[in-house]
């Protein structure tokens, strides 16, 4: 059977929302990566076309063509990047947030079985015995 107590269940939450946090942050590693190879590729691209190499120079077109086709996945990849940050950002917040909520919850959780307990030892320090009323009466 699942948790009862809302610290419990919130623990649960947080737990989910710290993987979502993770697999976002993966997501901005691999985009972060693919940026680096695209960055590199540019550069490989900008040797080739500045080179004097004649064999280079029959392919200017072609490198030129490439190049814009790496500028223009670097600038999808700027974008994907900046919106994977923001992500990672927003599941740290919402996990943050349910773990203070948690805490919240187990403190009150945890005031309210002091308080049951306080309750039990006055019943029973005032508490009459039921053979007690008997014979007395």
């Amino acid at each position: 059977m699942g948790p009862k107590k809302k610290s419990e269940k919130l623990k649960r939450l947080v737990a989910v929302q710290r993987h979502m946090e993770t697999m976002a942050e993966s997501e901005l590693a691999a985009t972060t990566r693919q940026r680096v190879e695209v960055s590199e590729s540019m550069d490989q691209v900008m040797q080739a076309i500045g080179s004097l190499d004649p064999v280079h120079r029959l392919f200017a077109q072609n490198y030129s063509d490439r190049f814009n086709r790496l500028a223009n996945a670097d600038k999808q990849l700027a974008g994907m990047q900046k919106l994977f940050e923001m992500k990672v950002l927003r599941e740290g917040v919402k996990a943050d947030r349910l773990e203070a909520n948690m805490k919240e919850a187990r403190t009150e959780e945890d005031r309210e079985a002091d308080d049951n307990a306080i309750y039990d030892l006055v019943d029973m320090q005032f508490a009459t015995p039921a053979s007690s009323k008997v014979q007395g009466s």
